[in-house]
């Protein structure tokens, strides 16, 4: 089938880069993360990207950490791009076999924000996509993937099959993504595995877009506080 069959331009992506450096250095992770981005883009899929090193982000997993002793917390303002993006994608390098401290913190800010409910009752990150993109010189993209995709569907983001990518170097000190002679950008298990990330992105954002979100039943915290228990029988009250 062509692919110009789907229309994908009323779609956002938001791609968060958890590099530890900061611009304008180069980072390895961004540069296989925009191998997504270019087919996204070339799909017209509206992508805006974050290095989140950058930004003056908080720790802590309240929704604005102003209100609990930080001087300054940029967090609000990008949990409003989160929330108008139909794609998330989290990106990160491997550190000690580990995401990066900055993607974890990306994680617990996320997680900070998941009690909002949608107009729906649900939480209001239903009917949104994710994925994750990592880079490494050592073994532990599929724990790194584990742990974000893991992180990110319990609250609330549906999952696509193959919903991560990697590229790893060999052990020890080498060459990184970007790095001439690494290979990385040649490889071809690695574009396989973005290309199918992104498109199993595209179709999922895309199927859910036009179903109206997942279906609010059975799953509507509004509901449930107020008593509604959906296939439990409701408690007697005594």
């Amino acid at each position: 089938m062509a692919a110009d069959q789907w229309d994908f331009s009323d779609l956002r992506a938001l791609f968060i880069n958890c590099t530890l450096k900061r611009s304008p250095e180069p980072s390895h992770t961004q540069g296989l993360a925009d191998r997504s981005i270019d087919i996204l883009r070339a799909h017209g899929v509206q992508v805006d990207t974050i290095r989140a090193v950058d930004r003056d982000i908080a720790t802590g997993v309240w929704p604005d950490m102003t209100e609990h002793g930080w001087p300054v917390d940029e967090w609000p303002q990008i949990h409003e791009q989160v929330m108008a993006a139909d794609i998330l994608v989290l990106t990160s390098p491997i550190w000690l076999g580990e995401k990066s401290s900055i993607c974890t913190k990306v994680i617990e800010r996320l997680y900070g924000n998941s009690h909002l409910l949608n107009e729906r009752g649900q939480y209001a990150y239903y009917g949104r996509v994710a994925g994750c993109i990592i880079t490494g010189n050592e073994d532990g993209a599929k724990h790194c993937a584990m742990n974000i995709l893991y992180s990110l569907q319990h609250l609330g983001y549906t999952i696509p099959p193959q919903a991560d990518s990697g590229w790893l170097g060999e052990a020890g000190p080498g060459p990184s993504y970007l790095d001439s002679g690494s290979g990385g950008p040649d490889n071809d298990f690695t574009n396989r595995n973005t290309t199918f990330l992104t498109w199993n992105l595209l179709h999922v954002a895309r199927m859910l877009k036009d179903a109206g979100g997942i279906p609010a039943h059975g799953n509507q915290r509004s509901e449930w506080d107020a008593g509604c228990r959906f296939d439990f029988a409701n408690p007697e009250h005594r």
